[in-house]
């Protein structure tokens, strides 16, 4: 069995162990199997760490990775016209080999810039051919992922029922989870519409079938009126919320709601940057935390901004801070005396937060003995990076991607001194490149 020994590193667990300023990590297969001041291991290929400060894999928790090829395009689009332009636009003209394509070259991407688990909000897959040219794209570019399989939003057409009335397909969700279960890297879940898309009926349906499957149900909340006002009373009466449950955004819900939810164990994805860019409103970070809860980060958009989770983490401690200081000095006509948010809360929400969220805390999102091998090395002996006197505050506030040196998934290099491992990127950007003129292209849109 393969054994790999990282030497030399400052290493910050997130565990218990706190930051270790130079400790050896020793992988044995898929898993950790020790972390300690100094390891002997001879019969382990040895990495020299020295000048790195390795952390666990970023955890994105929310991503539309088919949306990879039209990077930039909805920059300065406020979500109702996110929702005009995409979904009832863009989206329509999607064939399963773009949705494979921006799928393959986005997990690519994400394993560059250090995610090593990408929840992929899979919304643009009208037929089960998308959904398996997604699922190619994640498998086939190595990184650990779990397919939320959602539904289009397209426009109906005379006759047709509109999207919030069609309760999500079940039976097509079962397949996916029949064809990949027992994958090693991958796990399928349901993106689901919710009581602020849906009728009452539909989120009934899908958070029964979520329930009944064993699957996260995983839908957006905020970005205008609700369809089902008064929904979550609902569904909170009838036993269906829990734990299975994560809420994207969660704008518009009342004080009490949230108190709420964080008691019955749901989960908050929050996208801070996107948030703040297309008009949901502030990010749910500060309701949270006063409730004891944190959330996970997700990117959101790459149509709209880059795929770093480092960046996410740091504009939404960035935002949160500023939240907290503004309201500081109403009170008290004063600056705080501290901070109200220090860096490894911001780091734990994409890490920790994010294997929350996925209820794979216990195999994933720390760094400790019997947990899975994903982790990054950041090349902390930089211009960027010297001198380091706080390695978190390092990586939060000083990391780059030009930082992110090396990068394992489940006890495998996925990149390597500064380079993606074992793919011959430039073809698949030329097919990136073609499938993104192809769709903007049916639209008049270049």
């Amino acid at each position: 069995m393969q054994r790999t020994l990282i030497h030399g590193a400052t290493v910050i667990t997130m565990d218990r162990q706190g930051v270790l300023p130079r400790a050896d990590v020793l992988v044995t297969g898929d898993v950790i199997t020790e972390i300690a001041p100094s390891i002997q291991a001879d019969d382990a290929e040895r990495i020299d760490a020295n000048g790195c400060i390795v952390i666990p894999g970023l955890i994105n928790a929310h991503m539309h990775t088919w949306q990879t090829a039209l990077r930039g395009l909805a920059a300065n689009w406020t979500l109702p016209e996110y929702f005009k332009k995409m979904h009832a636009g863009l989206a329509t003209v999607f064939a399963p080999e773009d949705l494979h394509i921006a799928t393959y070259v986005g997990a690519l991407n994400q394993l560059n810039c250090g995610t090593t688990t990408l929840v992929d909000w899979c919304h643009n897959n009208r037929t089960p051919e998308h959904n398996d040219a997604a699922v190619a794209g994640l498998l086939q570019s190595g990184i650990r992922a779990a397919f939320f399989h959602g539904t289009p939003k397209p426009d109906p057409r005379p006759g047709e029922a509109p999207f919030w009335e069609v309760p999500h397909p079940r039976a097509e969700v079962e397949r996916l989870l029949k064809a990949h279960q027992g994958r090693e890297l991958l796990t399928v879940h349901a993106a689901v519409l919710g009581p602020h898309y849906s009728t009452l009926e539909v989120a009934r349906h899908d958070f029964r079938m979520a329930h009944e499957l064993g699957v996260i149900a995983s839908l957006h909340q905020g970005g205008g009126p609700p369809r089902t006002p008064g929904g979550w009373n609902v569904l909170d009466r009838e036993g269906l919320l829990g734990e299975q449950i994560n809420i994207v955004h969660g704008h518009a819900l009342s004080d009490a709601e949230l108190a709420r939810f964080c008691e019955l164990g749901m989960s908050f994805s929050a996208a801070a940057e996107n948030e703040m860019t297309q008009g949901h409103g502030h990010p749910l970070t500060g309701r949270l935390r006063q409730l004891g809860h944190a959330p996970s980060l997700g990117v959101d958009l790459e149509s709209v901004l880059s795929g770093d989770m480092l960046t996410q983490a740091r504009v939404a401690l960035g935002i949160q801070r500023s939240l907290d200081n503004v309201a500081h000095r109403e009170a008290h006509g004063s600056i705080p005396s501290t901070s109200t948010i220090t860096a490894q809360e911001a780091l734990g929400w994409v890490t920790v937060e994010g294997a929350r969220m996925l209820r794979q805390l216990d195999r994933l999102g720390t760094l400790a003995a019997g947990k899975q091998a994903d982790l990054v090395l950041v090349r902390a002996d930089t211009l960027n990076m010297r001198p380091v006197h706080d390695p978190v505050a390092a990586v939060v506030f000083q990391a780059s991607l030009a930082n992110i040196d090396s990068v394992m998934v489940a006890g495998r290099w996925k990149k390597r001194g500064g380079q993606l491992l074992g793919v011959d990127l430039e073809p698949h950007l030329v097919a990136l490149e073609a499938s993104g003129r192809k769709i903007t292209g049916a639209l008049g849109m270049h």
